[in-house]
């Protein structure tokens, strides 16, 4: 069974580097990726919030939320 996973960016450069670089590297034997640009998702900040992001690009793996380097804060995503 593959484990979810979900990067949550606003599409900055930090944002698409960590994309590259992070998300890229996962397992995909491993892992189910979701790949959500809250800039263009913006129905999905609740849930990210929810997920415990708080700052963008983050990824969550099953039940854990991962901070990576600092693009955005989330609330900045909102409006």
């Amino acid at each position: 069974m593959k484990t979810q996973a979900v990067y949550y960016h606003a599409g900055c450069p930090v944002c698409v580097t960590a994309e590259r670089s992070v998300v890229a590297a996962l397992d995909p034997q491993r892992f189910d990726v979701e790949i959500v640009h809250l800039g263009e998702a913006g129905d999905r900040i609740a849930e990210a919030r929810a997920a415990g992001v708080v700052s963008v690009p983050a990824l969550r793996l099953g039940d854990e939320t991962f901070h990576i380097n600092h693009g955005a804060d989330l609330d900045a995503l909102e409006g």
